[in-house]
């Protein structure tokens, strides 16, 4: 008995850690039903305007994006839930047998004690000892054999109390794990739906492929451009440091305290809106339409609510504001050796040279009524001519 309850006692804490796996599974499984709530209202508005448009789809496919990680959640739980079942089972299997052989084990003892029960038989037995430490001996026999057996009444009862918990246990994971299977029903459905309606839009988009390579070529004018502002200020930086003898940017002590700060905060930072779904991640992908072509991003898009306003993710000091051709205002903020960039503004609220505090109100983002309603905010990170990935500065 005494391996019973060292296997139970491990799997108790192995139950310890799966309730912490399921917990986290819950919390991932709620950000992404999030997601798909604030998505779906954004996907409302851009759909007061009845043309396609890439933005549209880009929302629909990170729609998918977060229902297959809510499927994937609740297939984790599913596994999580059946391998509970699975544990109490088997506990529950060895309880029973357990009991059992406990249960014969005192029957034999009651059956003993019934054939001893007179008093007197005690009495002789005691005194039949050949010596008084025989008799001692034997006094004691007695009553540690009254003792087992009391105490063996009371290792059946607690058994069978345990073992009615994990069968009651047992019964409420059965049920969570059914609810859950029918959660992934449910869902999947959701996902048929919104993969025909991705491919529904895909299909117009697929036949605008020359309007969609026009815009492709603005959009990239608008990078260069905003990456030559960039590349200006850290030239003219560098130019400074050159004059003062250094290398890089040349720092105040001031500067240099933001700039280290700014480093120590990395996957901490606020996000540049109040809320938003990342539509376009950094780097080189695919283009979502056009086949064969490549994107690459400085920064990340951010889809976000008309009206939306634009906030610093950090101190600092403004070290641009200026218009692009084509593509609204845009800021750069100087953080020591680190810039953030936001792009595709209007109602800019600040000035070069201007003091900033995190979180404070730059400007809003733009949206285009003419082009799926769409308002996205253009953000990027540089550690001097470096760019670097946002989403891994921003805390999720």
């Amino acid at each position: 008995m005494r391996i019973l309850f060292i296997i139970v006692f491990f799997l108790i804490l192995n139950l310890i850690s799966k309730a912490q796996s399921i917990s986290d599974l819950q919390k991932k499984k709620q950000d992404a039903a999030n997601e798909i709530e604030y998505t779906t209202r954004l996907l409302k508005e851009v759909q007061k305007n009845e043309q396609s448009s890439l933005n549209r789809l880009r929302l629909i496919n990170s729609k998918i994006n977060q229902r297959n990680t809510i499927i994937s959640t609740i297939n984790s739980e599913i596994a999580v839930y059946q391998e509970f079942i699975d544990n109490n089972s088997m506990v529950i299997e060895m309880l029973n047998t357990d009991i059992e052989q406990i249960k014969n084990e005192y029957a034999e003892l009651i059956r003993s004690a019934y054939r001893n029960r007179n008093a007197y038989d005690n009495i002789l037995f005691l005194l039949s000892a050949e010596n008084v430490n025989q008799a001692h001996r034997r006094f004691l026999y007695l009553k540690r054999y009254t003792a087992y057996r009391e105490n063996q009444a009371e290792v059946i009862l607690t058994m069978q109390l345990v073992l009615s918990e994990k069968i009651e246990n047992l019964e409420q994971q059965k049920q969570i794990k059914h609810q859950l299977i029918g959660e992934t029903q449910k869902e999947t459905q959701q996902l048929t739906s919104e993969k025909l309606q991705q491919n529904s839009e895909y299909k117009k988009l697929h036949g605008e492929q020359r309007k969609l390579r026009q815009k492709l070529k603005q959009q990239q004018r608008i990078e260069q451009q905003l990456e030559r502002e960039i590349q200006r200020i850290i030239e003219e930086e560098a130019r400074k440091s050159r004059e003062s003898g250094g290398s890089g940017f040349a720092l105040t002590p001031e500067q240099k305290l933001v700039g280290d700060n700014f480093a120590q905060n990395k996957r901490k930072l606020p996000w540049p809106v109040e809320r938003g779904i990342i539509i376009e991640h950094f780097g080189i992908h695919q283009h979502p339409v056009l086949t064969n072509v490549q994107i690459k991003n400085n920064g990340i898009n951010i889809a976000t609510e008309i009206g939306s306003k634009v906030r610093a993710v950090f101190n600092g000091e403004v070290s641009r504001v200026f218009g692009i051709s084509g593509g609204n205002s845009a800021v750069i903020i100087r953080h020591g050796k680190y810039l953030s960039v936001y792009s595709n503004l209007r109602e800019v609220v600040v000035k070069k040279g201007d003091k900033i505090s995190t979180k404070q109100i730059i400007g809003t983002v733009y949206f285009d009524k003419d082009d799926g309603s769409k308002s996205i905010l253009k953000f990027q990170i540089w550690h001097e001519s470096q760019k670097l990935n946002p989403e891994d500065w921003i805390g999720r």
